[in-house]
This record gives structure tokens, C-alpha cells and sequence, in this order.
């Protein structure tokens, strides 16, 4: 059970739910319903929350009690919604359905699926040959326990080589492994905030931050992004107005506008971290990936180069640049803080799995072969994916990132949760724009990463188009084989 929605809670994250274009055509009960199913299958809704009562969603919506109860039905009949006479009614995954790595609810077998929930490139070939060379490794590591809750000492040391290449001078103590990017964040969160206490995060911004911080029960004040990234007056007038103890940023290909945090706001940022008491949590999941030889060469300092009184921790990992299936990140801090994490991080899960981190080091003794050709991949692959909503979506804006792995698009109209619906039925998934935001904003946007081939954002493209000139016409095609979500 993960808690109670309230009545003007779910209202929120609905947003417009009957006003949506396409929506004249069909019953109140039904347009409900369809919305309840998507913020439950994007991820918004989690698993297991009770909903409100009828009365309750009925009064806020400023609907008939008739309406919402033949919505919840309709609900239970699909297998989104579990009630029980007298106790409540609450969100459940459908019979074979399963959720997926970005929160999105799936069918169990998604073949013929072009999948853009999520922003990660597929294995490089280089991985292979590094299980090789960690598999040949291992031995060094059998006599022991295998436990190394701060990481094994040679992957602690490329990692704190990473940074000083960067130049930022790191030592292995001030570097934390961990398994992936959101056990580094969930590590810090635990240690740096406790329920009710103020945190600053950009909008939009990476859906699962938000999830862990609602999971800390923290305070959430948002900073919007203007379409050239960071104003640095309001940005610097929001931090010292809220006096928040964390800020969340991603000031490396922002996830998931994709902009690039220039040197003279990262000085400034920490220099007011430092008067409102705020530790700044630098998300550099994306760091390695600028998209052309001038993006990467003009690079600026990391955010902790202008930090002088530890109030910067950093966070990163494998992900983005090699693989999401190797479950390697990690944080970099001062060497006292480490040592804190890594005994709150004793009580999780005691250490991450020595053979995953050799595989970890043979890939980073190899990045200057490895993250070049993954740059050159993503840069061939954003142009195409850009070109083609040029070409099939005129009226869709967007702002061309010089890094990162997807486009944030400003659509035609506030249709984005709507437009995620509709597509699956094109065999399309899509994260819609609210997921990256709080309380159902951002509707009139849409995140498209460019981590597939270029042939399947192209296909991508053109079924995403057919969806948006369908759905002014409620009107849904007749060839889809398989009903996705709705």
C-alpha cells in the first residue's frame, strides 16, 4: 500500500481530462476512465494507492457520483482498479501486464512496440569483451566476502579518474559505487533529507527524482526551465526564497530538455547553496555525451569545481554512456559524507556485485574508444528523429540539443497524455509530458529520446503523426493488431 490520493490530487494529475480533443464524441464515464488509465500507466499513479471515493472524485471534478461510479467500473472490468464493498478501491496492474524499467505499464509481450519511454542506448559491442576480462579478474576477488559496501578499490579509483580528467581533483575515498544512478540519489536523500523538508528540483525534470522524493516525503518546489535552460535570476531568487536543505539538478543535457548549465551559473549556483544552507545533487547521468567535437571540447567545469565548502555530492553511472543492463553507478562527495552513505547503504543492500564492477572498469580503461562512437551514434540519430517531425509535425517546436539522448517537443495543443494513449494503439510508447513534471502540468509537451536506430524514430514519427491527426477525430485505426494501455 503506498498511501491515500485525495480527491484534488488525482483532479491535478489529471488536468483536462474531458476537454481533450476527440473527447466529444464519447461518454463522460468513458473519457474519465481513459484518463485514470493513463496517469496509471505512465508511471504517475503508483501501484497499490487507494483512489478516492465517489462522492469525494465526483464533488472535485464537479461531475455526477453516476459518472465516477460508472468510471471506476469500467476500471475494474479492464483489471485497473481492485475494490472492496466498505474499505475502498485501489490501483492494480491488469492480468498480463507488467511495469516496465521507466514506470510505464506494458503487456507482457510487446513485439512489433517501437519504444520511446525510455532514453537509453542498446549494449555497446565493446561489453562482451569486458565480461571477459572481469570474468578473468574475479579470482582475485573469491577468497574474499565480496562485500565492499564503498565499491572495489580499482573501480573507486577509474571513477575518481573520470573526475580529474574533468579537472576536478577526486581521491577513490570520495567516491561511493552504487547500483545504478537512482540507488546513488535514493543513498543521498536518505542521509540529506527527512520527511516535510524542503527540496528545489528543475521542471520538467527526471520522472523517478520525483518519485524518490515523494518517497522521502519531501517538499517539492519546482524552478521551470525557460526554452533556453536556466534563467539565472529566477533561479537564483527561487533557491534563496525556499531555502530548500537539497537542490536536484541536471546541469549536463538537462533530462530531458537536453541544456547545458554554462560555468558562470554553476559558481553562482553554489554560492548561493551556501547561503541558504542547500546541498546542490548534481545528476550527471549525461555528462559523456555531448553530440559534436565543439560541444565536447567547450565542456565546462563540473558543478563540485566551484564548490568550496562540500556542498555539492554528485551523482553518476554507466547507464547513459555503455548500458543500462549493468547496474553500476556512483556518487562523489567528500570523503567524510562517503563513509556516512556507506553505512546507511549497509543497511539496504550491504555492496553491489563485484563482477558487474570489473565489467565496469574493462569499459572505462576503454571510453576513449567506446564513448566517441556512441556520441557519433546519438548525433546521427537526433538529426534524423529532428528531421522527420520537421518534416511530418510542422507545427511541433523544439530546441535542437547539443547533448544528451532525447528531444523535449512543445506540441500543437495540451494533448500530451492523450497522444500517449492514442499511439499505443500504433504500436508507439511514449512517455507523455506530465510524467516529467508535478501535478499533471506540461501537457503541451513530450519527451522523444533518439536512442533507437534512426529507421525506427523515422517509423516512430510517422505513426506518432497519424495518432495526432486521428485523435481530433476520435477516431482509432483499424489495422492495430494489439491493444496496448490506453
Amino acid at each position: 500500500m503506498t498511501g491515500v490520493l485525495r480527491g484534488a490530487q488525482l483532479a491535478r494529475l489529471l488536468g483536462h481530462w474531458h476537454g481533450l480533443p476527440g473527447r466529444r464524441r464519447r461518454p463522460d464515464y468513458l473519457a474519465l476512465a481513459d484518463a485514470i488509465r493513463g496517469v496509471l500507466a505512465d508511471g504517475r499513479l503508483p501501484l497499490g494507492v487507494r483512489m478516492p471515493a465517489e462522492r469525494e472524485l465526483a464533488e472535485v471534478l464537479k461531475i455526477s457520483r453516476t459518472t465516477v461510479s460508472a468510471a471506476y467500473r469500467d476500471l475494474r472490468e479492464s483489471g485497473h482498479l481492485t475494490s472492496r464493498r466498505g474499505a475502498g478501491s485501489w490501483a492494480t496492474v491488469p492480468r498480463g501486464h507488467r511495469v516496465d524499467t521507466s514506470g510505464l505499464w506494458a503487456p507482457a509481450e510487446d513485439r512489433d512496440v517501437i519504444d520511446l519511454g525510455n532514453a537509453v542506448l542498446a549494449a555497446p559491442p565493446q561489453l562482451v569483451d569486458a565480461v571477459r576480462a572481469a570474468t578473468e579478474d574475479l579470482h582475485r576477488y573469491l577468497a574474499s566476502a565480496g562485500y565492499y559496501p564503498a565499491g572495489i578499490p580499482e573501480l573507486r579509483e577509474a571513477v575518481a579518474d573520470t573526475y580529474a580528467r574533468r579537472g576536478l581533483p577526486t581521491s577513490p575515498d570520495q567516491i561511493l559505487v552504487t547500483n545504478g544512478v537512482q540507488h546513488a540519489l535514493d543513498l543521498v536523500l536518505r542521509l540529506l533529507v527527512v520527511p516535510g523538508q524542503t527540496v528545489l528540483v528543475e521542471s520538467p525534470t527526471y520522472p523517478n527524482a520525483l518519485a524518490g522524493l515523494s518517497a522521502r516525503r519531501a517538499r517539492i518546489v519546482t524552478y521551470g526551465l525557460v526554452e533556453t535552460g536556466w534563467d539565472e535570476e529566477l533561479l537564483l531568487a527561487t533557491l534563496r526564497a525556499a531555502k530548500p536543505r537539497v537542490a536536484y539538478l541536471v546541469p549536463e543535457f538537462q533530462n530531458p530538455t537536453g541544456h547545458l548549465m554554462p560555468a558562470p551559473l554553476r559558481a553562482a549556483l553554489t554560492a548561493a547553496a551556501h547561503s541558504t544552507g542547500t546541498d546542490l545533487v548534481v545528476d550527471e547521468s549525461f555528462v559523456d555525451l555531448p553530440l559534436g567535437p565543439e560541444v565536447a571540447a567547450a565542456m565546462p567545469p563540473p558543478v563540485a569545481a566551484f564548490d568550496r565548502r562540500a556542498r555539492v555530492l554528485s551523482i553518476g553511472g554507466m547507464s547513459k554512456p555503455y548500458w543500462g543492463g549493468l547496474r553500476i553507478g556512483w556518487i562523489r562527495a567528500p570523503a567524510p559524507v562517503v563513509q556516512r552513505l556507506a553505512a546507511i547503504r549497509v543497511g539496504v543492500d550491504m555492496a553491489s556485485p563485484v563482477l558487474e564492477q570489473l565489467i565496469a572498469v574493462a569499459l572505462l580503461r576503454r571510453a576513449d574508444e567506446i564513448v566517441p562512437s556512441r556520441r557519433a551514434e546519438l548525433a546521427a540519430r537526433r538529426d534524423a528523429l529532428a528531421a522527420a517531425l520537421r518534416a511530418e509535425l510542422p507545427q511541433w517546436r523544439f530546441v535542437l540539443p547539443s547533448g544528451g539522448a532525447s528531444l523535449w517537443v512543445e506540441l500543437d495543443g495540451p494533448v500530451s497524455s492523450a497522444l500517449a494513449r492514442a499511439v499505443a494503439d500504433w504500436g508507439v510508447r511514449l512517455a507523455p509530458g506530465p510524467r516529467f513534471g508535478v501535478d499533471g502540468t506540461l501537457e503541451r509537451f513530450l519527451r522523444l529520446p533518439f536512442t533507437l536506430p534512426a529507421a525506427d524514430l523515422v517509423e516512430a514519427v510517422h505513426r506518432i503523426a497519424a495518432a495526432r491527426y486521428d485523435l481530433d477525430r476520435a477516431h482509432r485505426p483499424s489495422w492495430a493488431d494489439s491493444t496496448l494501455i490506453a
